[in-house]
């Protein structure tokens, strides 16, 4: 599993619309071949910064397989206007036996 980040920083004034725009969006990338989850999250700190979280099956699902489809387009369109600076995007594999200690309630 590949896990996608990016840091969104999103022009000031535009967060309403970009959230709208951003409900739109998540279903063209849920809808992709080798997507397995996403989570958007704003940050506390800075109003207008997110943090975009994808899960795929490999790099290639997304750097080939969506970013390479007209899908992609219509992805770009509803939201690649609200980005100043353009996000950099990131890719991630885990660590293996970092998966960490779960709490249990005693």
């Amino acid at each position: 599993m590949i896990l996608e980040v990016a840091v969104l920083n999103v022009r000031s004034g535009g967060q309403s619309a970009f959230e709208a725009a951003f409900r739109e969006a998540q279903a063209i990338i849920a809808a992709m071949p080798g997507y397995r989850s996403h989570e958007l999250r704003r940050c506390i700190e800075a109003e207008s910064r997110y943090l975009l979280l994808v899960q795929w099956e490999t790099l290639e699902d997304h750097t080939v397989g969506f970013r390479e489809s007209p899908e992609y387009q219509r992805w770009k369109r509803l939201l690649h206007h609200f980005y100043d600076p353009f996000p950099v995007v990131e890719h991630y594999i885990a660590v293996p036996g970092s998966d960490g200690v779960k709490r249990t309630n005693a």
